[in-house]
């Protein structure tokens, strides 16, 4: 994560900015930070679990969103944009814009090489502090490998999958995706 060249602002400023401009950025402690763009395996992973998502929500009353709709940690103040953001209650919005998500209950991250670190350590502190969040997944794209954290009380239980046999099971939405699907049309 890169910051912009902008002084400390509000999130009021962050969001007038944030939805005029051609790129996306996160916001955090004042500070405005532009998002680096994904490579090829990263948005095949993410059209894979698109559809995957489709699929299984498409008769429910669930919903997912891809990587444009930003999610507000209201605790700590974080605008961020996950790669998918699920799930099945009401979806509760910041403003009348409805475009800044404040109650996930599953997050999915495809980590890179210039993200990883963030998003294991610092953003996953942030999004531990969502009342709603009860499973945060973080999927490698250089190698088939999993992480899945579920929230069972005040504890994240973590379950790790490397094998396309493998089945990510999101309990909170009702949703099973093996990692065949996830992984398709992925060379190593």
């Amino acid at each position: 994560m890169s910051a912009l060249a902008q002084s400390s602002c509000t999130p009021e400023q962050y969001l007038i900015l944030e939805r005029q401009a051609n790129y996306k950025s996160e916001y955090v402690n004042g500070g405005i930070f532009a998002m680096a763009g994904a490579s090829k395996e990263h948005n095949q992973i993410a059209f894979n679990l698109a559809g995957e998502l489709h699929s299984q929500l498409k008769n429910r009353p669930c919903l997912a969103y891809l990587n444009d709709l930003r999610v507000k940690v209201s605790a700590t103040g974080l605008y961020t944009y996950p790669d998918v953001a699920a799930l099945c209650d009401e979806p509760d919005f910041e403003d009348a814009h409805m475009d800044t998500l404040l109650n996930p209950s599953v997050i999915i991250e495809i980590l890179s090489s210039s993200t990883e670190a963030y998003d294991r350590g610092d953003k996953f502190a942030h999004y531990r502090r969502l009342p709603s969040l009860m499973e945060y997944v973080l999927i490698a794209q250089d190698k088939v490998r999993i992480e899945h954290y579920i929230r069972q009380d005040k504890q994240w239980v973590l379950t790790e999958m490397d094998h396309l046999d493998d089945t990510l099971c999101l309990v909170s939405i009702q949703c099973e995706i093996p990692l065949r699907e996830i992984y398709a049309k992925i060379e190593y």
